[in-house]
């Protein structure tokens, strides 16, 4: 248990730097084109073009924090495999805290009062939830459940795709929530992976749950990565917070057999609750501060 959660612990700090960093890079691109008398590729909608993401990708502070989304990344594998997923998750997406703290100091964010306590409801309620926290579920994964996995996310990935480029710009708390939902459906896919302990490649690799961690996360991945060019990382960051948490946590207790303390259901609920309101508080609340923020600049 204890390896377990320190691994999410670094997990979740990997996570929160690498969101900064990705941030910074992603803006540091934009005005590189912007002040070398370059115009920022957009869509009819104000959304990225793919050529405009890849460049993003491909600044020094992007790379680093993918470095960093990597080591947390496997740190996470570790701690799914460990620890019920919703504790792992709940751990894992007090991100939040770290990427709005190194938000204001690299990014030169600005939280209200309102935002700080929106941030503290939800890193109270994720604690909640962490210390109700049971036993990891012995249970194992029928096959179409590995199959609903890799369909679910192929559709949900499709379904942030297309709604990125009808809504662009107004879509970037969207991609966040989606690029959440696909992290978690990869969590849920790290756990009832077949052919890991012992290792047997040939299950492991035509295990649809392998495919779906691969679909998943790199789908999760690219709408985070346009969420943070169109939005506030605050925002996003939140929203990302919700999907990541809701999926998998509920996915360990009804399919996994993951349990809470004893008799503290009730409890659980309050903090699920809390955590969604402070989540999409954030959210709204660092939505409406980019847009000030942004208007009357170059990025336009």
């Amino acid at each position: 248990m204890l390896i377990g959660v320190l691994a999410a612990v670094l997990a979740c700090v990997g996570y929160g730097a690498a969101s900064v960093l990705q941030a910074y890079g992603t803006r540091r691109s934009t005005a590189a084109a912007a002040g070398g008398g370059r115009s920022v590729p957009v869509t009819a909608t104000g959304g990225p073009t793919l050529r405009s993401t890849i460049g993003a990708a491909l600044t020094p502070a992007f790379i680093a924090g993918m470095v960093l989304d990597v080591v947390g990344f496997a740190v996470s594998v570790v701690s799914a495999r460990l620890i019920p997923l919703f504790l792992s998750q709940t751990i894992i997406s007090a991100n939040l805290v770290v990427t709005a703290v190194l938000g204001v100091a690299v990014l030169g964010v600005r939280l209200r009062t309102r935002d700080w306590v929106a941030i503290v409801t939800v890193v109270v309620s994720l604690v909640v939830l962490g210390l109700t926290a049971g036993h990891r579920g012995e249970g194992t994964s029928e096959p179409g459940v590995h199959w609903g996995l890799l369909w679910a996310s192929v559709l949900i990935l499709s379904g942030g795709v297309v709604l990125i480029r009808l809504f662009g710009a107004r879509a970037a708390v969207a991609a966040g929530l989606i690029a959440g939902v696909l992290f978690g459906a990869m969590a849920v896919a790290v756990r009832v992976l077949d052919g890991v302990n012992p290792l047997r490649l040939g299950i492991l690799l035509a295990d649809p749950a392998s495919w779906t961690i691969l679909i998943a996360g790199l789908g999760g991945f690219y709408l985070f990565t346009v969420a943070l060019q169109v939005g506030s990382v605050n925002g996003a960051a939140a929203a990302l917070v919700v999907g990541e948490t809701v999926v998998p946590g509920i996915t360990g207790v009804v399919l996994l057999g993951d349990t809470a303390a004893p008799g503290l259901g009730w409890l659980v609920a309050v903090g699920f609750v809390s955590a969604v309101v402070g989540a999409v508080a954030v959210a709204i609340f660092g939505a409406a501060v980019h847009a000030l923020a942004v208007k009357p600049s170059t990025w336009d």
